[in-house]
């Protein structure tokens, strides 16, 4: 089955505000989607559609090809929120082990500390309580728990939220590393360099319409734009 993650007709509505407004998409196995827009456009709500954290008015959602509202579709995915908070108390690394036997695993330290130097976290870090923590320390434990986790779906809501310069460009090889072996993962972004430098399509998410689905290249040619920060600004104007 090549589409991973189906919305068919999604509408949602806060009071009188429809955050989402008919969303259809599927994105396929293997794929990096990248979902933009701006503060308020609808993108956490959509996320928390697809893991049923908030209820949809209308349609539906497919992962795997199972409805959404059933537990085990979300068996094989992983999920980094936007404002994502550790438990203070633990160590990082006692953290890590807690969500790797959460998905059922074996804690493995050689494998553990590779990925936290592929997301430039200081392994010594891992032994200090998270409360002492920077966010973009916390960011860099959160996306590490994901990776441990080798779901073939990565849903992340704002993933390079909190990271230094240096932390985004070990975070984008490690990503790409992950594309090349197969992992499909879609995303939440404000920033449309990344974007264009790793996703295969993107959507453009405006006051609750995708505005936009496809290529980043596809994006500029369609606005008839030099580079994709102009094609995003026709596109929600």
């Amino acid at each position: 089955m090549n589409s991973i993650l189906q919305f068919r007709q999604v509408c949602k509505k806060f009071s009188h505000i429809q955050v989402l407004d008919h969303i259809n998409l599927e994105v396929c196995r293997g794929e990096f989607f990248g979902l933009v827009g701006v503060n308020g456009a609808g993108k956490t709500t959509l996320i928390k559609s697809v893991l049923d954290f908030c209820d949809i008015d209308q349609g539906e959602i497919h992962l795997f090809g199972i409805p959404h509202l059933q537990p085990h579709a979300r068996d094989h995915l992983a999920f980094l929120p936007e404002q994502f908070t550790p438990p203070p108390h633990l160590t990082g690394r006692r953290f890590l082990e807690y969500m790797i036997n959460m998905h059922s695993l074996r804690y493995n330290r050689e494998y553990v500390e590779f990925l936290c130097r592929e997301a430039d976290l200081a392994i010594p870090a891992l032994n200090q309580p998270v409360r002492s923590y920077s966010k973009g320390m916390a960011q860099k434990l959160g996306l590490v728990a994901c990776f441990c986790s080798n779901k073939p779906l990565l849903i992340l809501d704002e993933p390079m939220n909190g990271l230094d310069p240096k932390a985004r460009v070990y975070l984008k090889k490690h990503l790409l590393q992950l594309k090349s072996q197969g992992t499909t993962i879609f995303f939440s972004t404000h920033l449309l360099a990344d974007v264009e430098s790793l996703c295969d399509r993107m959507g453009i998410l405006h006051e609750g319409q995708l505005r936009f689905i496809g290529t980043p290249q596809h994006c500029c040619e369609k606005f008839a734009t030099q580079n994709i920060e102009e094609a995003y600004l026709s596109c929600i104007q």
